[in-house]
C-alpha cells in the first residue's frame, strides 16, 4: 500500500487531480454567485481563498512531483489551505446554525496588505452577502456544511499521502 501511495505522490496526474478538484470548487462558487445569484459573504470569500491555496498546491506538485522540495512545498500549501478552510467552514456553519452567537461577520474582506485579493480579483473575492443567511441547501446541508465535509475529505487524503511520503520502506527512492 505504501509503495502505491509513493507512486501516487510522485504522479503528475495525482497533483493535477488535486488542482482540478479545487478549480471545480472555485467554478462552482462562481456558478452559484453569477448564475444562481447567491451573494457570497466574507467567510465565503475567505473559504474561496483557502480553496485557491489548494489549487496552487496542486499546481506546484504538478510542476515536477519527483522533486522533493516541490512536493514538500505543495504539501505545505495544501495543509495551509485545508486547515484554514476547515476552520472557516466550521465557523461559518456554526454562525448559520446559531451555535456561534458572539461572533459577527464583517461585510468587507480584511485580506493582508500584501494580498488584497478583493481588490485584485473582485469578481471572485468581493463579499456582498451575510454570513448567517442560508441561501442554498443540498440534502439538508448548507454550503458551509458541505465545505466542512469537503475539507475533511481533503484533510484525510492529505494525511494518507503524508503518511506514505514519510513512512517509506528502506531502499525505495
Amino acid at each position: 500500500m505504501v509503495v502505491i501511495m509513493i507512486r501516487i505522490n510522485q504522479s503528475r496526474s495525482a497533483w493535477f487531480l488535486l488542482a482540478l478538484s479545487a478549480l471545480g470548487l472555485e467554478l462552482a462558487a462562481l456558478y452559484f454567485q453569477y448564475y444562481l445569484q447567491l451573494e457570497p459573504c466574507v467567510l465565503c470569500v475567505y473559504e474561496r481563498s483557502s480553496v485557491a491555496l489548494i489549487f496552487f498546491a496542486g499546481l506546484v506538485g504538478f510542476i515536477n512531483p519527483n522533486m522533493l522540495w516541490l512536493r514538500l512545498s505543495g504539501y505545505l500549501l495544501w495543509a495551509g489551505g485545508v486547515i484554514w478552510g476547515l476552520y472557516l467552514s466550521i465557523r461559518h456553519a456554526g454562525i448559520q446554525m446559531g451555535m456561534i452567537r458572539d461572533s459577527s461577520c464583517e461585510f468587507v474582506a480584511n485580506f493582508p496588505p500584501w494580498m488584497q485579493l478583493d481588490h485584485w480579483v473582485p469578481w471572485l473575492f468581493n463579499p456582498t452577502g451575510y454570513c448567517d443567511e442560508i441561501q442554498w441547501q443540498f440534502l439538508g446541508l448548507s454550503m458551509p456544511q458541505t465545505m466542512v465535509i469537503t475539507n475533511v475529505v481533503y484533510l484525510v487524503v492529505m494525511l494518507m499521502v503524508l503518511v506514505a511520503e514519510f513512512r517509506r520502506p528502506r531502499g525505495l527512492f
